[in-house]
């Protein structure tokens, strides 16, 4: 029996092009699990951030979409992924609204 109840999934991808395929990859992935995608500035289920560690800013970007999400939805799952999430995983995870590294 197919689930009545949508599922959705923003995304938003900071860096490299290696970034955006495997941002585009996971999205397929959950479009194939019956996820819709949605813009990340609209209430979703699942936010997926996947993050970069050679700019600067990649803390302060990374806060700044976490909080965007949790405006979005505040029961939304928030997921951060990429080179930034590798490397600094309790960082990462000490970030309010941050549920999953």
């Amino acid at each position: 029996m197919k689930n009545l109840i949508p599922k959705t999934a923003a995304f938003h991808t900071l860096g490299c092009k290696l970034n955006f395929a495997e941002t585009s990859t996971i999205a397929r992935q959950l479009t194939s699990a019956g996820y819709d995608k949605v813009s990340f500035d609209e209430r979703a289920d699942v936010y997926v951030i996947n993050t970069c560690s050679v700019t600067d800013n990649a803390d302060r970007e990374c806060k700044f979409h976490v909080k965007r999400a949790q405006k979005a939805n505040p029961d939304g799952l928030v997921v951060i992924l990429g080179c930034y999430a590798q490397l600094k995983p309790e960082e990462i995870a000490g970030i309010e609204g941050v549920d999953l590294v």
